[in-house]
């Protein structure tokens, strides 16, 4: 199901956890602490894969894929996959007192009817979310429905668009899973400028535990 941009090619790498008991795996920085973070906010970086102006915690099991523009060969979202769901990250720069969210969200309802998907908005942890049934052909070629949680959160100058695909985006056990990962996602917004709406610069990480395979 392609939901956002056109001419993406994929790495992806299997992400092996650097802790042998996995009881060392990064936590929240605070019991209570509810994220995304914002980088002022998570000084304490260890455990966590650099991309840029993304910050993923490594968990075991996860895989990473790494969505690169045909057109300008720039990273334009980076995809967590944890069990049998994935968790899409774009960040946008976003103005300094007011959230993007609200707009961006409408603006997205439209864009899902044009795909003649259907759409509902539900409250969720980070307040309303969109959740939609996206019409797409199945393995063996039938019709059928994909189904994604679409949500936004804004941030300090920043705004991070997640979209939730799987298992995940219905009610089950891997729900609280992937919701839990994204609570810990850090965003480094930088201090240069930038106009509203704009992808903040992604790149793919140096660090990551083995070669990645490469699908076009």
């Amino acid at each position: 199901m392609r939901l956002f941009g056109r001419n993406q090619n994929q790495n992806i790498s299997h992400v092996e956890s650097p802790f042998e008991d996995e009881d060392e795996l990064v936590d929240s920085p605070e019991e209570d602490a509810e994220g995304p973070f914002d980088l002022s906010e998570k000084p304490d970086l260890e455990g966590y894969l650099d991309l840029g102006s993304l910050r993923l915690p490594v968990q075991d099991g996860m895989n990473l894929q790494i969505e690169v523009s045909e057109n300008t060969n720039q990273v334009i979202a980076v995809t967590v996959v944890l069990g049998q769901s994935s968790l899409q990250l774009q960040p946008f720069a976003a103005p300094k007192r007011a959230g993007l969210w609200s707009e961006i969200s409408e603006q997205l309802i439209k864009s899902l009817h044009q795909q003649e998907a259907e759409v509902a908005k539900k409250d969720g942890r980070w307040g309303e979310e969109l959740l939609a049934r996206v019409p797409a052909s199945m393995p063996d070629g039938s019709p059928g429905w994909r189904v994604a949680r679409f949500i936004g959160i804004d941030g300090n100058r920043w705004f991070l668009r997640a979209v939730v695909a799987g298992q995940a985006a219905m009610e089950n056990a891997e729900t609280a899973i992937v919701e839990d990962y994204l609570s810990r996602v850090v965003v480094d917004r930088g201090t240069d400028p930038m106009p509203p709406r704009d992808l903040l610069p992604l790149s793919a990480p140096t660090d990551l535990p083995g070669q990645p395979t490469v699908q076009a």
